[in-house]
Order: C-alpha cells, then sequence, then structure tokens
C-alpha cells in the first residue's frame, strides 16, 4: 500500500496542507474552547468537522480522493491532537491566571492544590 492511497491524495499535500494550515485552526479552536469554558469532548466535533474541510481541499486542489475512509482518519486524528493540546494549554493557563491563590503549575499540562 502507498503513501498516497493511506492518505487518500499525495503525501505532500498531507504535509503542506493538513498539518501547518488545518493544524493552526485546530490549535485556534482549541484555545477558543478553553477560554469560553467549554468541555474537553467539544474538541472532538470540531476536530471531525475540520477535518471534513481538509478532505475537501486535499480534494480540489491537489487531487485526493474526497472519500478516503483512512486519510480522513488519519487527518482528523492529527487535527484533534493538535486541539486537544492547545485546549490543555490554554486551560491550565487560565486556571493558573484566574486562581492564582488556589492553585500552582505542576508542567504544562496540569495544576495541583497550593500548598
Amino acid at each position: 500500500m502507498t503513501a498516497a492511497a493511506i492518505f487518500g491524495g499525495p503525501s505532500a499535500a498531507f504535509l503542506v496542507l493538513t498539518l501547518p494550515l488545518f493544524g493552526g485552526a485546530a490549535l485556534m479552536t482549541g484555545r477558543s474552547l478553553a477560554r469560553g469554558w467549554r468541555p474537553f469532548w467539544q474538541t472532538i466535533p470540531y476536530a471531525a468537522l475540520l477535518a471534513f474541510g481538509d478532505r475537501f481541499l486535499l480534494y480540489a486542489l491537489f487531487g485526493g480522493d474526497l472519500l478516503s475512509p483512512s486519510g480522513y482518519i488519519i487527518a482528523a486524528a492529527a487535527i484533534w491532537i493538535f486541539a486537544a493540546l492547545a485546549y490543555r494549554l490554554a486551560l491550565v493557563r487560565l486556571m493558573l491566571r484566574q486562581y492564582p491563590w488556589l492553585y500552582e503549575p505542576a508542567g504544562p499540562f496540569a495544576w495541583r492544590e497550593r500548598r
């Protein structure tokens, strides 16, 4: 099986379109969800919608397969990872800024009660 069959289009297009463009959109989406105090599970449907947009642009611009299940799953997973990381980083920053008397940093992805 070739990389084009796995990604549902040219692998270079995946690296150029999915990771920087839609990864950046996922970073903004995750940060926005955290700043709005939305629950974490909402990153999943937003990542799925961004993956649909990614598949369409890959199809329209690079002649990829629009209905490639493996390409969609890989793109959705990559986009969701970006959104999840941005969500968690923004939420930690928000908690530490909003409640400095209660919490202290416990690494980039966590906080703990202040001693």
